[in-house]
Formats: structure tokens, C-alpha cells, sequence
């Protein structure tokens, strides 16, 4: 089992900043990919960015130069550095944890989500 608990969010004005973090615990040792989604109201939830233990960094394209990705893996976190903030950001932010065993499955675990507003 593995928790995620996500911080950071709130309200921001356009062109602002934000930085989130996700902290992740429990069986840990089983994260490969970490990465962070979010779904605004009335729409699907999407990929914001992913994070593989070891390889390239993936952004959607509609925050690819403006959201950075990163990992510390001595304290299971994963962050979301948020720059040029834009109304059509607003969402809620989920932390999503992919555990791999090896030649048996794979399972994904979510954070309760955090909230991101973006005033115009």
C-alpha cells in the first residue's frame, strides 16, 4: 500500500507561481513512474506531467515550458514547480504513484488532490 498526500495549492493570480509537493509513504520501495494530474470542472481528468524513477520527464503540451517536474527520492516526493500560472489552469492536482513488481503487475495510487485557482 502506498499513501500520497499532496500541499501546495491555493489561489494565485495570473502569471503567479505555485510549487507542489507530493509526499508518499507506505510501501515506497515499490514506486517506479510518479506524476501529478488534474481535472478542472466539467472535464476529464488529464496528465499533467510524469516523472519515471529513472528517464525522461513528459509535460502535456499545454504546460510544457511552464511546469517543472521534479523527484526526491530520499523523501518520496515529487514536485510541481508552476510557473506563468493561467486561468485555464484552475483545477484540482492529483499526485499519481506507479508501483511495479516486476513480471507480476502494476498498480497505480492517488493523492486526495489539491485545489489550484487562477484569478484572471
Amino acid at each position: 500500500q502506498v499513501q500520497l498526500v499532496e500541499s501546495g495549492g491555493g489561489l494565485v493570480q495570473t502569471g503567479g507561481s505555485l510549487r507542489l509537493s507530493c509526499a508518499a509513504s507506505g510501501d515506497t520501495i515499490c514506486i517506479s513512474a510518479m506524476g501529478w494530474y488534474r481535472q478542472a470542472p466539467g472535464k476529464e481528468r488529464e496528465l499533467v506531467a510524469t516523472i519515471p524513477s529513472g528517464g525522461s520527464t513528459y509535460y502535456a503540451d499545454s504546460v510544457t515550458g511552464r511546469f517543472t517536474i521534479s523527484r526526491d527520492n530520499a523523501k518520496n516526493t515529487v514536485y510541481l514547480q508552476m510557473n506563468s500560472l493561467k486561468p485555464e489552469d484552475t483545477a484540482v492536482y492529483y499526485c499519481n504513484a506507479e508501483c511495479t513488481i516486476p513480471d507480476l503487475y502494476e498498480r497505480d495510487y492517488w493523492g486526495q488532490g489539491t485545489q489550484v485557482t487562477v484569478s484572471s
